[in-house]
């Protein structure tokens, strides 16, 4: 087996302990349906570690993902949202998410496995932002690091609370009851960070040989939520015409929070020409989408078709 296989593994079995001390099911596996999900989920398997995966589901899923992960992945519990995307962003009265303000992870994601040692697929090779990342951290960004670092990172952190609490140290149950992360707080573990595309790849049909996602076959590099605003614009068009209800949902709620009077200038009608309110609306999408400031997307829109 590949080094970068093992030293997965070994990072696994080195954490277990931990997880199991926060959750009795140990590891919060943090599901998607995608290859570096499946990838995070086999690599568990082989460490033989306990874990039980978890896929949050936002109603902007690909049909074709859950139809996978349901018949390959039947033991992946599925959390269904509690309220729909559109629905949350109505309520917020904040158009829609964007790469700056992406509270859709926040509010239909992130949440899940709190109070957990939680399992993530990211990887270094996926982006600038996260090649930056660490293989274990602390979601309220109090450490980061390797899991060596960590350990005593958590003995100081007892230590400390142990101190203010004015309990011995050594006493019966002391480290067992105090832990360094609470409430809404969890540990990650980043199994994978390391792995390159190949490496993913490789081991998904070389080493534990599974199918993946349809999706992948049909071109799709990136398999989220259908117009993520960390898309690039054109998947974002491919998908809308794969999944047109999309963007009917969501010119929709764009009209329904015009209808409640927003505060936001930028969804006033001289932002985005004239026209019907038809019209205007399917201009705020087709500004989100393009992931473009305003200005940007003002100047080639309209301005540019003024100098013809």
């Amino acid at each position: 087996m590949r080094r970068i296989y093992k030293e997965s593994i070994d990072l696994l079995k080195r954490s277990e302990s931990l997880a199991l001390k926060y959750h009795p099911d140990g590891f919060y596996l943090a599901f998607s349906g995608g290859k570096d999900s499946q990838a995070l989920y086999h690599i568990a398997k082989m460490a033989g570690v306990k874990f039980r995966a978890h896929m949050a589901l936002t109603s902007v899923d690909p049909p074709e993902v859950i139809r996978f992960v349901k018949t390959h992945y039947p033991d992946v519990v599925l959390h269904k949202p509690k309220d729909s995307i559109y629905n949350i962003a109505f309520k917020r009265k904040f158009l829609l998410p964007s790469r700056i303000i992406r509270w859709c992870c926040a509010e239909l994601k992130e949440e899940g496995g709190a109070g957990t040692v939680c399992l993530t697929g990211i990887r270094k090779a996926e982006s600038v932002r996260r090649s930056k990342r660490s293989s274990v951290e602390v979601s309220n960004r109090s450490f980061a690091g390797n899991i060596d670092e960590f350990y005593k990172f958590q003995k100081e952190q007892i230590g400390k609370k142990l101190k203010n609490l004015n309990v011995d140290q050594f006493a019966e149950q002391g480290e067992t009851e105090i832990r360094c992360v609470g409430g809404k707080d969890k540990i990650i573990v980043n199994p994978i960070l390391e792995w390159s595309d190949e490496d993913v790849w490789q081991f998904l049909n070389y080493i534990v040989k599974v199918e993946h996602c349809e999706l992948y076959d049909r071109g799709y590099t990136r398999i989220g939520c259908i117009c993520c605003p960390m898309s690039s614009y054109s998947n974002k068009i491919r998908e809308l015409k794969e999944y047109p209800h999309v963007k009917r949902n969501w010119i929709r709620t764009i009209k329904q929070i015009r209808a409640e009077g927003i505060h936001d200038n930028m969804l006033t009608n001289n932002y985005f020409g004239e026209g019907t309110e038809d019209e205007i609306c399917e201009q705020i999408f087709n500004w989100w989408i393009s992931g473009k400031s305003y200005d940007e997307w003002y100047a080639d829109t309209f301005l540019q078709l003024k100098l013809f």
